[in-house]
């Protein structure tokens, strides 16, 4: 009878630890915080390369353990060129801790036309496409999302027309 409840509560210690550790490694461990920047990537209406736009107030998260874990929140300073949208933006969440990245918020000034999206960066890796969502009042958000290309390349489908060939890497 004691040897029972003795594995009972080692089994829930044990889960108890596996959980909170996994918590933490999902929510903390892989995130940094990126230095303070002046300009951030945007790319003009009818151009391929994006050009630097001058910010204020940068606070940035990324990591290198998924593509998609950046994000980002800048003010506008001056105003930007005409910019190209960007079809189907989906802010992704941000760890709870990142306060400033609001992705519900975000996504329902999309939906409602608030806010504007523009792609910030095609192809920061292949088939992940940095976006950036911007406000009248000049604050901005950025995340990386998986576009058409990778979603097809990562899911072992065939590309869409007009994408561009993956690298050859390890799979």
């Amino acid at each position: 009878m004691r040897a029972g409840r003795l594995l009972v509560v080692g089994l829930l210690l044990s889960g108890l630890l596996a959980g909170g550790a996994m918590w933490w490694l999902q929510v903390h461990a892989f995130y940094e915080r990126l230095p303070a920047r002046d300009t951030v990537l945007l790319t003009p209406a009818g151009a391929l390369t994006p050009v630097a736009v001058a910010v204020g107030g940068y606070q940035g998260i990324d990591s290198d353990s998924s593509p998609i874990r950046h994000r980002a929140c800048f003010q506008l300073e001056g105003g930007a060129p005409a910019l190209t949208p960007y079809g189907d933006p989906t802010p992704l969440n941000a760890p709870r801790w990142f306060s400033c990245f609001d992705a519900a918020a975000i996504g329902a000034a999309l939906r409602d036309g608030t806010a504007t999206a523009v792609l910030a960066e095609r192809d920061v890796r292949y088939g992940i496409d940095r976006v950036a969502a911007l406000f009248d009042d000049g604050r901005g958000y950025a995340w990386t999302q998986i576009n058409a290309c990778g979603r097809a390349h990562f899911d072992g489908d065939p590309l869409p027309p007009g994408c561009p060939p993956p690298p050859n890497e390890a799979r």
